[in-house]
């Protein structure tokens, strides 16, 4: 049989990140720019 030496890890060890609170905002900010960008693509050419 094969050797079954498995290393077990909480799911907070295994991701071994962190994700810091800046990162809501840029995605909350870009998503809003993409927003406004393609409104006005929309205007201009639509």
């Amino acid at each position: 049989m094969a050797d079954d030496n498995r290393t077990h890890a909480t799911k907070t060890e295994a991701r071994a990140g962190s994700a810091p609170g800046i990162v809501r905002y840029v995605l909350g900010i870009s998503l809003i720019l993409v927003v406004v960008l393609f409104g006005l693509v929309l205007l201009y050419w639509g």
